[in-house]
Parts: structure tokens; C-alpha cells; sequence
């Protein structure tokens, strides 16, 4: 059951002038309806909750003290941006959120001016705000950066780049640092929250504006010395030592769910003459709903769910997840091979590499959300002996890429990238999207580019990773279920750059790289029923191309199409130039390339995102059917 809530204050407010109208005893209550709701409408779409639950509080407090949108509010990851989105006029149609059509289920500029930075990654929150700070400092317009960044999001180096070149910025940037995992504060406490008070009090900073002016008449020597002191017991007393090293006033630790702590804070850090601020703020994921508090994932990532027992939507049954088929052939490699080590960048259980870590804790690697350090960390293993495997979304490699290049690639080192939620991923949208792995791979020297079929073949290729020891080496492979075809017991080396003809034609030729094959043997049925015998081959691999075969079948057929999910520049890019070279192009031949459209594509059911892109099976017969001249009508039928 997913009834709506009862929410007499919440339904006064409509954006954040008329939360800033409330009386501040107000709060409490609506800070109570504004969890309600966004449980009541994450229970009808899914989508990320703890996070969003941790927050509520604070995100109250800022709309509260700050003057959003002249004042920049930028939510790092993007992920517990819901309570804001409710909060910023966009309650009607929350309960749209990560569907097609509807709202994303991350903070996006051209949603609303109160997302004035798009963020799905980890770790931009700073730098943007920065770069907001500094751009009214220099036009002379009012107007603050606020980065609200978690504690796991500090594990990445972009972050303290940012704070390390934040001084310029002065009293017009804030850092609100959402530590609600780590644990690296003291308890909060009464005497840390009077603390962080009283030093971001307007009187405190006039005494300690006063303090320096009498110090900088003081011999060098004493006046270094006093600047020390201030700032060491400050830091002995609430920590934040770094952050004071890195240039910021820090302030806290404080209780993310005490708006009576919350709101001074943030008054006085608002109207603090210095700056820049870091304000350290303690969260609890998921709470005030008790399933989510008791759940060790904190209800981080749910389906749909019932709000009053907790159970989440669960899929029917079917074949296992490429993750997991992933993770069970990597932990056989891994028992026949005491070389074969894994690394993550803070996705243990997304790449299913929690299970791998569960059977060889000493031989798996999280090293936080660093993506850049763990493809060189996997570097210096490989150049040691080691056979690592570096587990990261295709999205998020795509933050490594130099290392890739310059670490990798150019030395020619064995490490072996495993992409997961390689092509569409649905729900997360477009900035979560595999779309680019196969062409800023295939383009590099050295480099081996694999994508699997199916989830025997993902299995197969696993091994042929771990025994590929002259190179680096990907595999590609979505998100979601396989298609259920049996699980090889004795997997298989296979031949770097050789494909496989899994059905034989004459007339037309489907060229398929990945998982799009079983789409492509739909299209043959269609197309043979038509009476266009039709060849289908996996390639197996975008680099190196399986040349021999490529070249028998653009010389044997009347049509040929290259099939893959990724964006344009991959392996159609490839095929082509291999014609082109090779004058296969010249006698007639007709070649298409299909490829994701060259658009950031929207959130959306993955199978209507792939048909959109016209890469399903009515897709694939459109364009042979088009590049024959044929009507396309009755392809439905045919396929039928």
C-alpha cells in the first residue's frame, strides 16, 4: 500500500520563498512530512532512498537560511537530491521520477533553475561551486556556491583539488560535508554542536578578528605561532585540521537532523565575513524509516516498495545477472590462479565483487570512489606479475581515461578491464549510460576490446582475460539478466580477434557485437521469411577486428549491417575503414552502421531506449529492407 501522506504544512509550500516564510518552530513538521512524502513517492517509482532520507533535515535548513536559486545549491552524486526536488516546485510530479518522460532521478539544469549543475557522477560538487563563487565575485553579483558532498565522495582526489584552490572564492563559498558512512568525526555530541556554534558565531569571529589585528603587530615569529594555536585548538576540539591546511574555516561536527542546531549554524556560516567554510554535518542514511535504518545497504538503491511493511517489488525469476555470472567465473579464475586479483572503485556489490572479496578477502582491492588511481594501481600490479581485474562501470572508467592511455595502454600492461552496465541502462538515464566504452577503447594501440553475447560467452572471455597476459584487455557487458542460455562448466580461451557465425545466409549479412545479437537473430528470422537469407556473426571483439571474416562476408552478400550498443565511432567506425581500405565498398556493397544516436538519451525502460535508437529487431529489418529499396510494411508481421 503506497497512500499518499497526510501533509497540511508541506502542501503550503511550493518552492523555497514560501519555506523561508514558515516560522522556524515550523520546521520540525515539515521537515517530518517532507520524509513521509519522499518515502510515499520513492515506494511508487524506486530509485535511491537512504541517501535522500539522511538529508531531509538539512536540505530544509539550507532552502531555509540560504536564498536558493541566487545562491548556488549543488548536491554531489545527485542521488539524495529528491527532498530537494519536492521542496523547489517540483512535487507534482515526483512521482514520475527515473521514468520515461518524467523527472531524473538526478539533479539536472534543464529541469529547473534551482539544479544549476547536473551531477550524477561523484566528487564535481566543489569544483562547480568554486567556478559559481568565483563567477559573481568577478561580475560583482551577489550570490554563494554551496557544495553538499558526501563522505564516501571526499575518497576522490577531485575534491581536495577543488578545496585546495578555493582561498579566491572567500566568504561566497560553503561546503557542507554529509558525513553519514564513514565515521571520521567524534560522537556529535552537546558540547561539539555548542562548540561549532559559538566558532562560527559573529561575536567569536569579531574576537578572533580583533585577536589578529593585535597579532600582526606582534614579531613574526609570535605572530606564526599564534595563528597556530587558534587554529590548533580548533582542531583539537572538533577536528577539521585538514580542511583548515586545505584553506577553509571548518565548522562542526553538528547533527544533521537537529534543525535547532542546523539553522544557527548555517545563519551565522551564511553571514561569516571569512571564508571559504567547510561545515561538517553528521547524517544518518535512511533515517526515519526504520526499514531503511535496519537494512545494511540502508535502502541505498530499492524497486518499487510498500511503504508500511518495507517489502520491495521484487523481479520475477529468470536467468542470473551479468554481474553475478561475472563475479562467479572471476572467483574460478581466481582458485585456479593465486595471481588474479580484483580492484574496485567503491562498487563492491555493483560489480559483484563483494562475492569475489567473501572468497579472497587479501586479493580484492576497494579503493574508494578513485577511479584514476585504481586503473594505475592495476597498472603497477600488472608490471609486477600480477593479473589484475579492474571492475568498473563503463561510465565511471571514462573518469580514468588518461590512466588508461598513459599507464596502461603505452606500456603495454596486462591489466583487464571489466565494464558492467556497458550500453543503456534504463532508469539512470544518460549519465549512467555505457555509451562511449567501445570507441574510446578501440581506438587505442595495445588495447583489446571484447563484448559478450551472452552469458556463456561472458564467461568465456573472463578466462580469455586471465590468460591474456601480452596486453591490456576489456569486456563489456550490460546491466540486467542474461538471456538464459547454459552456463559453460569448462570455460574457453578464445582466439584474440576471431568472431563466430552463428547462423549462415546469403543475401544479407547482421554484423553484432555484444548483446544485441539475439535481437539480430529476430531481425533473420524476419528478414528469411521475407525471402532474404541472412548471415549473423558475432565479432566478439572491436579491436582487433576479426579481418578474414569481415571481409568474406562484405564480399559474399548484397547487404551488410554492423550491430552494436555503443555510441558512434565504435566498431561501425571500424568496419568501415577496413573497407574503405580494402576498396570492399567499391563494386556496390551495401554497408550500414547501427549505433547509439549521437544524443544523450533520457531515462526510459531499456528496451524502449534501444528501440528508440533502432537498434531491436523491427530496426535492424528497417534499415536492410531501406538499403534494398524494399517496403518496410508487414515487418511487425514478420517478425510476429
Amino acid at each position: 500500500m503506497n497512500d499518499r501522506p497526510s501533509t497540511p504544512l508541506l502542501d503550503q509550500v511550493n518552492d523555497p520563498a514560501e519555506l523561508r516564510a514558515l516560522k522556524p518552530e515550523q520546521l520540525r513538521q515539515l521537515a517530518d512530512e517532507l520524509r513521509a512524502e519522499t518515502i510515499s513517492a520513492v515506494g511508487v517509482t524506486g530509485g535511491h532512498l537512504g541517501s535522500g532520507l539522511g538529508v531531509v533535515e538539512l536540505t530544509t535548513a539550507i532552502h531555509y537560511v540560504f536564498d536558493t536559486p541566487r545562491d548556488k545549491l549543488i548536491w554531489d552524486v545527485g542521488h539524495q537530491c529528491y527532498p530537494h526536488k519536492i521542496l523547489t516546485g517540483r512535487r507534482d510530479r515526483i512521482r514520475t521520477l527515473r521514468q520515461g518522460g518524467g523527472l531524473s532521478g538526478f539533479t539536472k539544469r534543464a529541469e529547473s533553475e534551482y539544479d544549476p549543475f547536473g551531477a550524477a557522477h561523484s566528487s564535481t560538487s566543489i569544483s562547480a561551486a568554486l567556478g559559481f563563487a568565483i563567477a559573481n565575485k568577478m561580475q560583482d553579483r551577489p550570490g554563494k556556491g554551496i557544495a553538499v558532498i558526501g563522505d564516501g565522495a571526499m575518497s576522490a582526489g577531485m575534491a581536495y583539488e577543488a578545496m585546495n584552490n578555493a582561498r579566491d572564492a572567500g566568504n561566497r563559498l560553503v561546503v557542507i560535508l554529509n558525513d553519514n558512512d564513514m565515521s571520521i568525526a567524534p560522537p556529535v555530541g552537546g558540547l561539539s554542536a555548542y562548540l561549532a556554534r559559538l566558532v562560527s558565531s559573529r561575536e567569536f569571529m569579531s574576537l578572533r578578528d580583533l585577536a589578529k589585528k593585535v597579532v600582526r603587530h606582534l614579531p613574526r615569529r609570535l605572530h606564526n605561532a599564534a595563528k597556530k594555536t587558534d587554529e590548533f585548538a580548533r582542531g583539537m576540539a572538533m577536528g577539521g585540521t585538514l580542511f583548515e591546511e586545505l584553506g577553509f574555516y571548518y565548522v562542526g561536527p553538528i547533527d544533521g537532523h537537529n534543525l535547532d542546531q542546523l539553522i544557527p549554524v548555517l545563519e551565522n556560516v551564511r553571514d561569516m565575513a571569512d571564508g571559504p567554510c567547510l561545515v561538517h554535518v553528521v547524517t544518518q542514511k535512511g533515517k526515519g524509516y526504520a526499514p531503511a535504518e535496519a537494512a545494511d545497504d540502508k535502502y541505498h538503491g530499492v524497486q518499487k516498495f510498500d511503504v508500511v511493511t518495507g517489502a520491495q517489488v521484487k523481479a520475477p525469476p529468470g536467468p542470473p545477472s551479468y554481474t553475478s555470472v561475472f563475479a562467479k567465473a572471476l572467483i574460478a579464475e581466481a582458485a585456479r590462479d593465486d595471481k588474479v586479483c580484483a580492484i574496485t572503485a567503491a562498487m563492491p556489490s555493483g560489480t559483484g565483487l563483494d562475492k569475489f572479496a567473501d572468497a579472497y578477502p587479501d586479493r580484492c582491492f576497494d579503493v574508494g570512489i578513485a577511479e584514476q588511481h585504481a586503473v594505475t594501481f592495476a597498472a603497477g600490479l600488472a608490471a609486477e606479475g600480477m593479473r589484475p581485474f579492474c571492475a568498473i562501470y563503463s561510465t565511471f572508467l571514462q573518469r580514468a581515461y588518461d590512466q588508461i592511455v598513459h599507464d596502461v595502454a603505452i606500456q603495454n600492461l596486462p591489466v583487464r578491464f571489466a565494464m558492467d552496465r556497458a550500453g543503456l541502462v534504463g532508469a539512470d538515464g544518460s549519465t549512467h549510460a555505457g555509451s562511449f566504452d567501445i570507441t574510446y577503447l578501440a581506438t587505442l594501440p595495445n588495447m583489446v576490446v571484447m563484448a559478450a553475447a551472452d552469458e556463456a560467452e561472458l564467461v568465456h572471455m573472463v578466462h580469455t582475460c586471465a590468460c591474456h597476459d601480452s596486453g591490456p584487455i576489456a569486456v563489456r557487458y550490460p546491466r540486467g539478466n542474461g538471456v538464459g542460455v547454459p552456463l559453460p562448466e569448462t570455460p574457453q580461451r578464445l582466439e584474440i580477434g576471431k568472431g563466430r557465425v552463428v547462423r549462415e545466409g546469403k543475401k544479407v549479412a547482421i554484423l553484432s557485437l555484444g548483446t544485441r545479437l539475439e535481437e539480430a537473430l529476430k531481425a533473420a528470422d524476419a528478414l528469411d521469411a521475407r525471402g532474404l537469407p541472412t548471415t549473423v556473426a558475432d565479432l566478439r571483439f572491436a579491436k582487433p577486428l576479426d579481418e578474414a571474416l569481415i571481409r568474406k562476408l562484405l564480399a559474399t552478400h548484397e547487404v551488410c549491417v554492423t550491430v552494436e550498443e555503443g555510441s558512434i565511432g565504435g566498431l561501425g567506425a571500424h568496419v568501415l575503414t577496413l573497407a574503405s581500405d580494402d576498396g570492399l565498398i567499391d563494386a556496390g556493397l551495401k554497408l550500414r552502421t547501427l549505433r547509439l544516436p549521437d544524443v544523450f538519451q533520457d531515462q526510459d525502460k531499456p528496451e524502449k531506449q534501444y528501440a528508440d535508437a533502432g537498434l531491436d529487431a523491427d530496426g535492424i529489418v528497417n534499415t536492410v529492407l531501406a538499403a534494398l529499396r524494399h517496403n518496410s510494411a508487414g515487418v511487425n508481421e514478420a517478425i510476429a
